[in-house]
């Protein structure tokens, strides 16, 4: 699969493209990708999703702070799975938002060779979105494409959406945002130094440089998979702002409790799978009663685990 920020340096010969934002490429995504890709090679074409970064509606003045499910190359390496040949991560700016349907569609022809759209029953493109579906059928005989409308995948008689999973998120639910995922909810960095209170009452932690503009679900305790180094692990997780020793609100940390090894992993990469929120995050009166509660979220943690044998070594 060919990942790229630059769509000028394609001169494909014929493709079918999905275009979107496809933040989390959710169930409902993956639905439409994988049809499309298989489709795409019973014609001897490429499987092309064009996405943007950042996403239409920072640029646009629309949405603020960190909301986003996955990062670009996350995103990119949910696709290939799916069977993609193609993404472009088009860097999305004033001058793309000013784009009419006709310029958009055109400049897509040159490079991808367009011969087939699929697109959702609410999608649009170009400036204030005049480019509709009746609009992308017309300028589908004009650049001679096919344009196929999908039908929107639901959940319990609720249509899928990443704005449904970062609500969910928020919420604490990462359950249902992970079924819609068709994954647990995840987030990664490089192991930071923390200030060590962790290992000094018998509980080291690993804290995590997270993207900053990475979504982190609501502050508590979680049940999480971390997996360092190919290897799978329990672990406790505090996302938040650790009350009992903050009398700030800094911003959120992500420290996790990992059972079963004892390493130096200070700069190396990590992973941790949401699976199930614990509980709140909480003031304590003391250390020690801060200390209880986390040896009763470990054991809690391992009857999770001991019920859903999911960890693998």
């Amino acid at each position: 699969m060919q990942h790229s920020n630059n769509l000028e340096e394609f001169q494909l010969n014929q493709s079918f493209l999905a275009i979107g934002t496809f933040d989390g490429v959710h169930i409902g995504h993956q639905a439409i990708i994988k049809d499309m890709a298989a489709a795409a090679h019973q014609h001897s074409a490429s499987a092309v999703v064009l996405t943007f970064h950042p996403h239409p509606a920072v640029v646009l003045g629309k949405r603020t702070g960190a909301f986003y499910l996955t990062h670009p190359n996350e995103k990119a390496a949910y696709l290939a799975e799916l069977g993609v040949d193609v993404v472009i991560t088009l860097p999305f700016d004033h001058q793309i938002a000013s784009l009419t349907a006709f310029e958009f569609i055109s400049m897509v022809k040159q490079h991808l060779g367009l011969r087939e759209l699929w697109a959702g029953q609410d999608f649009a493109l170009g400036r204030n979105r005049e480019g509709d579906l009746p609009r992308l059928e017309s300028l589908g005989h004009e650049f001679d494409y096919r344009l196929h409308i999908v039908d929107k995948i639901s959940s319990n008689g609720d249509p899928i959406s990443s704005s449904r999973i970062r609500t969910l998120l928020s919420e604490g639910e990462v359950e249902p945002a992970s079924q819609l995922l068709g994954r647990p909810y995840h987030v990664e960095g490089l192991v930071i130094p923390g200030d060590g209170r962790g290992r000094t009452i018998g509980i080291p932690t690993a804290n995590l440089d997270i993207w900053k503009e990475k979504l982190l679900p609501k502050s508590g305790v979680y049940v999480c998979k971390a997996v360092h180094q190919g290897k799978d692990y329990p672990a406790v997780t505090n996302i938040g702002f650790r009350p009992t020793f903050e009398n700030t609100r800094p911003e959120a940390r992500v420290e996790a409790h990992i059972l079963d090894i004892d390493q130096d992993m200070y700069g190396q990469k990590l992973e941790l799978n949401l699976y199930t929120r614990l509980r709140d995050e909480m003031r304590f009166p003391n250390v020690q009663a801060l200390i209880e509660q986390i040896h009763h979220d470990i054991q809690s943690t391992r009857n999770y685990f001991a019920v859903h044998p999911i960890l693998q070594r």
